[in-house]
């Protein structure tokens, strides 16, 4: 297989059909990830207890995969609503340090069940 997923016990769990993170080569790339419990469970919050939550998930797929944020090249982030985008950017920067990664935000996509959720490429390469 030209490609390995990435998972351990501790990776958050999904009941839909998708991996937690796919290496192939030298990037590895992470499933988007919510304010969800160990068990899958949406976990309702305030838009920073749910970025947290979120961030605290890429940081578990990342660590299965030997990596940290520092390996993070790419962000793409899903936000339900326009006014946390002041927020979404003060939280971001403790998250993230320069050079800050590519990013990409799309406000206005996530219903009523979520506030944020995030995905990530990272480099895995020497």
């Amino acid at each position: 297989m030209p490609f390995e997923v990435i998972r351990r016990k501790d990776t958050p769990v999904s009941h839909l059909p998708f991996s937690p993170a796919i290496k192939a080569g030298d990037f590895v790339f992470v499933s988007g990830q919510a304010s969800v419990d160990s068990s899958g469970k949406i976990v309702v919050d305030t838009f920073e207890g749910e970025f947290r939550r979120s961030l605290e998930n890429i940081k578990l797929v990342l660590a299965a995969a030997g990596l940290d944020l520092s390996h993070v090249v790419q962000v793409r982030s899903y936000l339900a609503r326009e006014e946390d985008l002041a927020d979404y950017n003060r939280l971001y920067r403790e998250f993230f340090k320069e050079p800050y990664p590519a990013r990409t935000t799309i406000v206005g996509v996530l219903g009523t069940a979520l506030k944020y959720e995030i995905d990530v490429t990272a480099y895995a390469g020497k």
